[in-house]
């Protein structure tokens, strides 16, 4: 089968080679002049692509209904889309990432922008205890003392005796007041 398909491809060339060519000795042998094509035409494989309105994708139509008798089968099925939360990838390099740019704002007093930071980096990595006391902190500052107290118990519940959490229990007792 091999030598079949190398036969075809070698044997045009060697009688390409072999065959006198126009100009030389007379015509070109007709069986080299039937492989040959005038450029301006286009093989089939080259023929341009079709446009969308040609295309058997947009005459194709999926039901998406829900079938017959399913909100009686699933009566709290409906509720369902509402709850449905963004989903974010699982990433503990990204989050480390937004906690050190959240530092940088914290320190320039751009408490806004390292609630922004503070907050992605827990999208990113949700049980993050430097992020969540960060968080707090900078809640502090911008007077959402609810909140703030919220994630400073965050803190210690994921870290109880973590490094900050003598500096978190005096935070609490503070917000209590």
């Amino acid at each position: 089968m091999l030598s079949l398909a190398l036969a075809s491809i070698c044997v045009p060339a060697l009688a390409a080679q072999q065959q006198p060519t126009a100009g030389q000795d007379g015509p070109m042998p007709q069986t080299i002049q039937a492989n040959k094509k005038p450029k301006d035409q286009k093989s089939a494989n080259q023929s341009p692509p079709r446009s969308d309105d040609e295309s058997s994708s947009n005459q194709t139509r999926i039901d998406l209904s829900p079938p017959m008798g399913d909100a009686m089968a699933h009566p709290d099925g409906g509720h369902a889309a509402n709850d449905v939360m963004e989903f974010h990838e699982w990433n503990p390099l990204r989050a480390m990432k937004d906690v050190e740019v959240g530092d940088y704002y914290f320190k320039a007093k751009n408490f806004k922008a390292a609630l922004s930071r503070y907050r992605e980096a827990l999208l990113y990595k949700p049980r993050d205890a430097v992020a969540t006391f960060k968080l707090a902190q900078t809640l502090e500052q911008v007077k959402e003392l609810e909140e703030a107290r919220a994630r400073y118990e965050e803190y210690l519940a994921i870290l109880k005796d973590g490094p900050s959490a003598g500096e978190a229990r005096k935070a609490l007792e503070r917000l209590k007041k």
